[in-house]
């Protein structure tokens, strides 16, 4: 089954990092107003993972969206790594602390990318967040720590252990799809030309944005289209750059970067496009994108998503940002469907 038609409306989904308290300390009715604000504007694809604040965002999402009939969404969540109930004091592994989510949740979190470790990953999931099963599942940030060859021998354990797990439940109908939620390409390739249990689809963050595509745009999007393995896109705003933030990449942006979103900016001013509405659609423009999940934990940011994805943009516009050289020349943009 596609995913493309299992989203009841459209292609707009919500990343729900933000509510395990990214870079911030988020209240809880701020979280909730946000979750919210995202269903009464017609968003019915919900994604998380245990990683967002050692479980606070699956904790956060599932309780508000317990207010809705299970039928009307869809959700998804992610593996490769387990919650304990042991809380960490010191300096935390990850990153987490002084990083990402230094506000969270200070419980202990381990990688486990074994079939055992999926199916606990699963199941505890299912209790934080009140639901009684999954729509998609993704196996977390394969290949994070890319040095060396550590991040092939953490595919080869999930390869053999969590693809089979998350093949196992999809053949069972347990789930719809499933693959890997990652922001590097190279794990991605491998797993597309993979004969036994190869992923149905893909959560690439980061790298399919109008920052940052040249890389999937050279071999893992074509693999995906010819091999009919679907993309959903996460991180369109490239960690909030592209929406006004100061963070690429989860790190402060350099002057390069904020120097070339000021030039898209710019084009975007000129012919009155917000710069929202160009990540968005340019993201989705390509025919492996099935969907995509920027994050929020404000109400309005919602509102701003919704309108972006709706805004008519004019054809001078991609001819000029494609003449400019801000994206590759082979980038699929939405004048060329």
């Amino acid at each position: 089954m596609s995913i493309r038609d299992t989203l009841p409306n459209g292609p707009l989904g919500f990343g729900a990092a933000p509510l395990g308290n990214m870079f911030r300390q988020i209240p809880d009715a701020e979280a909730e107003a946000t979750v919210d604000a995202a269903w009464e504007l017609g968003t019915r694809y919900y994604d998380t993972a245990p990683f967002y604040g050692a479980g606070l965002s699956e904790i956060r999402l599932g309780q508000v969206l317990s207010k809705r009939k299970r039928d009307e969404y869809v959700l998804s969540t992610k593996v490769g790594r387990l919650i304990l109930d042991e809380v960490e004091t010191g300096k935390r592994e990850f990153g987490e602390k002084g990083g990402l989510f230094e506000h969270g949740r200070p419980n202990k979190i381990v990688y486990d990318y074994t079939e055992s470790g999926a199916m606990k990953s699963i199941e505890d999931s299912l209790k934080r967040m009140g639901v009684d099963r999954l729509d998609y599942v993704w196996i977390h940030d394969i290949a994070k720590d890319f040095h060396g060859d550590g991040w092939l021998q953490q595919f080869e354990t999930a390869r053999t252990g969590a693809f089979r797990a998350l093949s196992k439940l999809q053949e069972q109908g347990v789930i719809k799809a499933w693959g890997l939620g990652v922001n590097r390409v190279e794990p991605c390739e491998l797993a597309v030309d993979l004969e036994e249990h190869r992923p149905t689809a893909l959560l690439v963050a980061g790298r399919y944005s109008l920052l940052d595509h040249a890389s999937a745009l050279q071999r893992l999007m074509p693999a995906c289209e010819a091999k009919k393995v679907e993309v959903v896109v996460g991180g369109p705003y490239s960690s909030g750059v592209l929406a006004g933030g100061t963070h690429f990449e989860y790190q402060k942006a350099s002057p390069e970067i904020l120097a070339r979103v000021e030039r898209i900016r710019a084009l975007a001013d000129q012919y009155k496009v917000p710069i929202k509405a160009a990540a968005l659609q340019f993201s989705l423009a390509h025919p492996a994108s099935v969907a995509v999940i920027p994050g929020a934990s404000k109400p309005e940011r919602i509102a701003e998503d919704h309108a972006a994805l709706k805004a008519v943009i004019p054809a001078e516009f991609w001819r000029d940002l494609r003449s400019q050289g801000l994206v590759s020349p082979e980038a699929p943009l939405p004048i060329d469907r």
